[in-house]
């Protein structure tokens, strides 16, 4: 088979930012992936969630039955393509999807046979899910239901998120969303009180619905060996339901005692729908069907006002019609108009104005020292406030130049700057050096270390870090011969 040439691929392909699962993947030992690459949908999906490059070398290994000259293949790629081709073939080989050679090119053996049975559809190994015939007694849900189901268990994850601990009485998700959100950083309870968000969380608000997915999902894969799960189990029924089609019910028989576990999490993150826990029927939701492709995870909203519904290319996962085109308006007296209806847009606002007004479709606020002086408590930065601003700035707004008005940019940070003017540290007070020279080597010494943290050239006195003290001391015994 003839070979494509990657002469004009390097050239025009845009820089390819890394699916977040390929790091955790690659962390996986060999014989983990060579387990994992005997599924199809496996390697399919996997196929899915590299960049371009990295898919059309794969392509052009895949129909070949003996390997490719290293030097062969480096000759068809441009200069200014070295560094690209570089890149795609250390992600492969730490992928173990190619060898580590740097003689021969060739595929694995199992990727390679894995991904030629996905393409061209042979073999019965269920790795795609077993597809159930329609009950004749029992209506199947239908995508819209699905669509619904998949955005209110998304939507009660996120507005717990931003409500909890807010003097508000929020859904409350089951107990294994809420450990992962603690597990994850998104959320955290000081002193046994009610979960609050945290800075992390407030961030990932910011990410895209997909990208808080896969946020999710990885702190799931991380824990899969606490709970003495197989994750070659747990990564390729993920992978088996991004491969489904949505709309279809398929029979929970072939699954593993691990994946039948996993249905009950799924379900809880919105991941699949089932009539019943004891159901041995299952429908994939859109969320799961999509995790492997560039599709959006939730349905596309074509209103123009706060809709609930979400789509996958906004900067925030409750994306809406307003939101895809931006509903705030920020005054220079600090005012905020939100186009909004949508109750988990206003309380993601609410974690930093103050609500003056609210009408059907219109929430008008305040930025005051209290509101930022109140996320700043809750961790949430100056910075994650005005880029959540600017995310979601109405089209009149971004007529403006600079986009938000300069002097509120300025007094939000000035109120952290309020907020964080004493630090404190642990460490060691240095003194009563017996001459400037003792004190000016010891110092000089502690600075190579990098554990200075305050010095008084005038009163020989400097203060380091807990860490650094043990060389510090050292040095001083060693020169002095004691303290």
């Amino acid at each position: 088979m003839p070979v494509q040439s990657l002469k004009n691929t390097d050239v025009i392909v845009p820089q390819h930012a890394p699916h977040p699962l390929l790091p955790f993947l690659q962390s996986q030992s060999q014989t983990t992936l060579t387990r994992l690459y005997q599924r199809p949908s496996s390697c399919l999906s996997i196929f899915r969630l590299l960049g371009p490059i990295e898919r059309q070398l794969i392509m052009n290994l895949l129909w070949l039955e003996s390997a490719l000259s290293a030097a062969t293949m480096s000759a068809w790629v441009l200069p200014e393509g070295k560094n690209a081709y570089d890149s795609a073939l250390t992600v492969m080989t730490g992928l173990h999807i190619a060898p580590n050679s740097a003689v021969k090119l060739a595929l694995n053996p199992t990727f390679k046979s894995g991904l030629r049975q996905a393409i061209t559809g042979g073999g019965n190994t269920g790795s795609f899910g077993v597809p159930t015939d329609k009950d004749a007694k029992r209506q199947s849900a239908n995508i819209e239901n699905l669509d619904a189901y998949a955005l209110e268990r998304w939507e009660t994850i996120l507005h717990y998120m931003v409500s909890s601990g807010q003097g508000q009485n929020p859904t409350k998700p089951s107990q294994g969303v809420l450990y992962l959100l603690q597990r994850s950083g998104l959320m955290n309870n000081v002193h046994g009180a009610a979960l609050q968000i945290t800075s992390s969380g407030f961030q990932f608000l910011l990410h895209s619905p997909h990208d808080q997915l896969w946020n999710l999902l990885l702190q799931y894969l991380h824990m899969a060996e606490e709970r003495q799960m197989d994750l070659v189990e747990v990564l390729s029924f993920l992978f088996m339901l991004s491969t489904m089609d949505l709309g279809r019910e398929y029979s929970t028989e072939p699954l593993s005692e691990t994946q039948k576990a996993m249905l009950e999490d799924l379900r809880d993150y919105g991941l699949v729908w089932q009539r019943k826990t004891s159901s041995k029927r299952f429908s994939p939701t859109r969320l799961a069907t999509t995790l492997t492709s560039s599709s959006p995870p939730l349905p596309s909203s074509h209103s123009t006002g706060g809709s609930r519904m979400a789509d996958g290319t906004g900067a925030v996962a409750l994306s809406s019609g307003a939101a895809q085109q931006g509903f705030i308006v920020l005054e220079t007296n600090y005012r905020i108009y939100a186009y909004t209806d949508n109750p988990l847009q206003t309380a993601v606002l609410n974690l930093f104005i103050t609500m003056k007004y609210r009408f059907p479709n219109l929430v008008v606020g305040m930025l005051t020292r209290e509101s930022v002086r109140k996320a700043l408590g809750n961790g949430i930065s100056a910075d994650q406030i005005i880029s959540y601003l600017t995310t979601h700035a109405h089209p009149q707004m971004r007529k403006n130049n600079p986009l938000l008005p300069v002097t509120v940019q300025d007094q939000i940070r000035l109120w952290e700057l309020e907020r964080n003017r004493l630090k404190s540290a642990e460490g060691y007070l240095y003194k009563d050096f017996a001459s400037q020279a003792d004190y000016e080597y010891v110092l000089a010494y502690a600075k190579q270390l990098d554990v200075v943290l305050w010095e008084n050239m005038a009163k020989r006195c400097f203060f380091g870090t807990l860490d650094g003290h043990a060389n510090v001391r050292g040095f001083i015994e060693r020169r002095t011969g004691s303290v």
